[in-house]
């Protein structure tokens, strides 16, 4: 909630900021955040059912999980739907991806509370998780009770909050107008494809997590757009230079 009501302070101070902040605005931020929400608990409804004595829509609701890049991936539909239902034709994601990041990053310190923080690890910054917490964690393996593991969580929120301050410094660029949340969703991605090997997520193939198979293909279509616009905008390829199309 917190991580949620930040993100939406952020839109709106942002949408405010380029004097776009009206009612379509404000439409296209909760067709996002509503289609948000039930993606991430839709995309790991089958852990709920496939452990639910008794399952229902309620339980699930109540008890089942989240995922943040089914969370991520509803978001973005949600606000592509919702810009096609009432005519919206200008980006937005200049005005989500610094309220996306910062929502993700406060968002992560309940992960890192609640979750096992990561894989067991040597490094001096490793995290204890006694027998009394990790009774209190679902999930939690009884082997790394008493071990340092990996705050694979901390690791989230530092990036997600150095990438927030980073697209801080990059909205003003005219080059990268319309760009920002495909930029973020790149770095990302690359963050979390790598991160996943001290989460202590099930691996299903070869050794790579859900995530990661789902990260893969995500991260070579973002990083295939970039290299095909930068093509584009070069002169070494004959494009146009960003100044020549600001003016």
């Amino acid at each position: 909630m917190l991580g949620t009501a930040a993100a939406v302070a952020v839109f709106v101070a942002e949408g405010r900021r380029r004097g776009r902040l009206d009612d379509r605005l404000f439409a296209v931020l909760v067709g996002s955040l509503v289609c948000g929400a039930l993606a991430a608990k839709l995309s790991t409804a089958w852990r709920y059912l496939a452990s639910a004595p008794d399952p229902s829509l309620l339980g699930m609701l109540v008890s089942g999980g989240k995922s943040v890049l089914g969370g991520l991936a509803g978001a973005y539909l949600g606000a592509l739907l919702t810009k096609r239902l009432i005519g919206y034709r200008d980006s937005t994601g200049d005005v989500f991806a610094p309220a996306v990041a910062l929502g993700i990053g406060l968002g992560r310190i309940g992960c890192l509370l609640t979750e096992p923080p990561g894989t067991p690890t040597g490094l001096p910054w490793g995290v204890v998780v006694d027998a009394e917490r990790a009774a209190r964690i679902p999930g939690f393996p009884s082997a790394w009770t008493g071990v340092p593991l990996h705050p694979s969580f901390a690791y989230e929120i530092a990036f997600h909050l150095v990438l927030f301050t980073v697209l801080l410094r990059l909205r003003s660029r005219a080059d990268l107008r319309g760009e920002l949340f495909k930029l973020f969703l790149l770095a990302y991605a690359v963050f979390r494809f790598f991160v996943e090997f001290v989460r202590g997520n099930e691996a299903v193939w070869h050794g790579l997590t859900r995530s990661q198979l789902f990260l893969m293909p995500s991260a070579l279509l973002l990083a295939g757009y970039f290299i095909r616009r930068f093509r584009r905008r070069s002169p070494a390829y004959g494009g146009p230079v960003p100044e020549a199309l600001d003016a």
